[in-house]
């Protein structure tokens, strides 16, 4: 069966934060008197990122799904800082959020232009599905890549986060197509590879570390080769 879509996540894939999260904390928050190291924030930021609930308001209107983005996001960076507590916590958020909402924060891995160029000249429709938030549209504009995409399916709008299989099928349902139409690439073996395979659509695992089992069925160490997937 050809395939007629790729599906690709978005933060881990197609863009990376600038520097690293860790760093781009404790920069901050040394401007608000705190100093701490930023593999420390670093480790804390998983744990607590792995510890929150889906990203995912269902049946809440747009304008409602930014406040609530926003709220998540604040308890989970309070959550981080939560042993080095200090007075004026509301302003380092709102720095730091808007930080992150800014295309310059953020850079594309180099082989994407290359390889959504490529995918675009086959006809193919090329999707994001990714569990960020509102903010990723502005930073894909800003980056200068937001024309590739047909459609770009945040989590937080969609109600359903990366595994479950409804956002999947939500980007399938919008351009008429099976699940076998289709592919998705993501970072997250969890999240992109069996969330997709759940919802009946291949999952293509970017493995860019490099520490992935060698047999693992469809593992690839950059964008580029996923264009092997469609030969």
């Amino acid at each position: 069966m050809a395939t007629k879509a790729i599906f690709f996540d978005a933060a881990g894939t197609l863009i990376k934060p600038a520097r690293r999260v860790g760093e781009s904390y404790t920069l901050v928050a040394q401007k608000y008197g705190i100093d701490v190291s930023g593999a420390v924030i670093s480790a804390r930021f998983r744990a607590c990122f792995d510890a929150s609930p889906p990203l995912a308001f269902p049946g809440v209107s747009a304008t409602e799904a930014i406040k609530l983005e926003r709220e998540w996001w604040k308890k989970l960076v309070k959550g981080v800082f939560e042993p080095w507590p200090f007075a004026r916590f509301d302003d380092y958020f709102t720095e730091l959020f808007d930080y992150f909402a800014q295309a310059d924060s953020w850079t594309l891995y180099p082989e994407v232009p290359e390889t959504l160029s490529a995918l675009k000249q086959r006809g193919l429709i090329v999707d994001v599905i990714s569990n960020f938030d509102s903010r990723l549209i502005k930073i894909l504009h800003g980056l200068g890549a937001a024309h590739w995409f047909e459609e770009i399916f945040i989590s937080s709008r969609v109600g359903y986060a990366k595994p479950h299989r409804r956002i999947f099928e939500t980007a399938l349902e919008k351009h008429g197509l099976r699940p076998g139409d289709a592919l998705h690439v993501g970072d997250s073996e969890t999240n992109d590879v069996r969330g997709a395979t759940n919802a009946g659509v291949k999952g293509v695992w970017v493995d860019r570390s490099g520490n992935g089992a060698a047999d693992y069925p469809a593992r690839i160490g950059t964008l580029s080769e996923v264009l092997r997937f469609l030969e």
